[in-house]
């Protein structure tokens, strides 16, 4: 733990005094909540949280006992069975032609990607499913760029592999009556906040406004359970927090508001209904963003309640506070006990990983670092090297024994 003293004293030192404030509170507010027994979730966004280590070191939180819970989107999802990041060849599609793709149907830019594997995954996934080898062929022979991206998504056969069961997926979740997070969780890396989920029992969830993405696994994932249960599942989630941090992510009033909670108001109808609701009244809400009008907002509300002040009087909040007004800053900034900590998310989380974990006396195998730092790119290649992505036959093996 120590060896990464310097580099996070550095990464602290980059911020700015306000930032360095309400990262040290946020800091305090986790480690008294996690002493006295209590829970932290996270809800997090899509691709910079992929792509600066952010929800490995997540899911290593949750191993660890740090992190008891999170939100998240299909994307996420999909990445996750891939095995979060991986290398592709980035081909020029006009270089294969129209024999091999059918060039109406090319994204953007024309480019085709293959999975750069070893002999023995690609010897695994051809036992799994039948492939062009005149394609794949082509695509090794082409001389074209290698990168490291998110996993899966649109390079053959990775991404067409997660397509192809995601099917198979919600089958099994709905025999199961499990969301398809978890059945997905069973086979994926514990490395993976799924992995890391199923593992350790905890709740892995995408919310409802981050549903669509991650082509059929999004549409798996709201076809296996129910709106109104996710809505429940997630409200319980976050009820039994105490701290709730937000990670990169929009549209976040929907997800910690919502339709059950009673706070911010929303959720009042149904508890006359009768229906189990919360309150996020006392939590610690903290938000990880790089807009710093979320932080004019919140000062604006901290100061004269003018966002409060524009919510009683019916009018709009973007006129009264002359900013651009994002749905996420209203509850957000409303609520007493909300922090907002200004700043990349590739530096931020390292820093409170770190000092959480000092404070709790919890050993850190890994720590995520900035993806544009030599440290970053390193930890990349590591992901890309030893995340694996979801096993079938292991999800297969335990539908099979599982009992309702």
């Amino acid at each position: 733990m120590k060896e990464h003293g310097q580099t996070i004293g550095k990464y602290y030192d980059s911020l700015s005094l306000d930032s360095r404030h309400y990262l040290d509170l946020s800091v305090a507010k986790i480690v008294e909540a996690k002493k006295r027994g209590g829970k932290v979730v996270v809800a997090t966004g899509s691709g910079p949280n992929i792509h600066e280590g952010v929800t490995t070191l997540i899911a290593h939180l949750m191993n660890k006992g740090i992190i008891d819970g999170v939100t998240t989107s299909s994307a996420v999802v999909s990445h996750e069975m891939g095995g979060v990041l991986d290398k592709v060849k980035r081909i020029d599609a006009n270089l294969l032609g129209e024999k091999l793709l059918d060039m109406s149907k090319m994204p953007r830019g024309n480019i085709f990607e293959l999975t750069v594997m070893s002999k023995k995954d690609w010897a695994a996934v051809r036992s799994e499913m039948i492939l062009d080898e005149r394609l794949v062929e082509a695509c090794e022979r082409a001389d074209a760029p290698v990168i490291i991206k998110a996993a899966g998504n649109m390079a053959y056969p990775m991404g067409l592999r997660t397509e192809h069961f995601a099917g198979e997926l919600l089958n099994i979740a709905l025999n199961c009556g499990k969301p398809f997070e978890l059945i997905a969780g069973w086979g994926c890396d514990e490395n993976t906040m799924l992995g890391a989920g199923a593992k350790n029992g905890l709740p892995v969830l995408v919310s409802i406004p981050q549903l669509v993405g991650g082509g059929h696994v999004g549409i798996a994932i709201g076809d296996s359970i129910p709106i109104s249960r996710r809505s429940a599942e997630i409200a319980q989630m976050l009820d039994d927090a105490d701290v709730i941090i937000e990670s990169a992510v929009a549209l976040t009033q929907e997800i910690h508001d919502g339709p059950f909670e009673t706070y911010t108001g929303h959720g009042i109808w149904a508890s006359w209904n009768g229906y189990n609701t919360y309150s996020l009244k006392g939590k610690t809400l903290i938000r990880f963003d790089l807009d710093e009008n979320l932080k004019k907002a919140w000062d604006l509300d901290k100061k004269g309640g003018d966002i409060q002040t524009a919510i009683d009087q019916g009018l709009p909040k973007t006129k009264m506070s002359k900013i651009p007004f994002r749905m996420e800053m209203s509850a957000f900034s409303r609520l007493e006990t909300s922090i907002p900590v200004i700043g990349d998310i590739g530096v931020l989380w390292p820093i409170l990983a770190y000092r959480v974990c000092m404070e709790l006396g919890v050993k850190l195998d890994f720590l995520s670092h900035p993806q544009q730092t030599e440290e970053g790119k390193a930890m990349r290649e590591y992901i890309v090297e030893h995340i694996r992505a979801f096993d079938m036959e292991k999800i297969r093996g335990i539908s099979r024994t599982f009992r309702r």
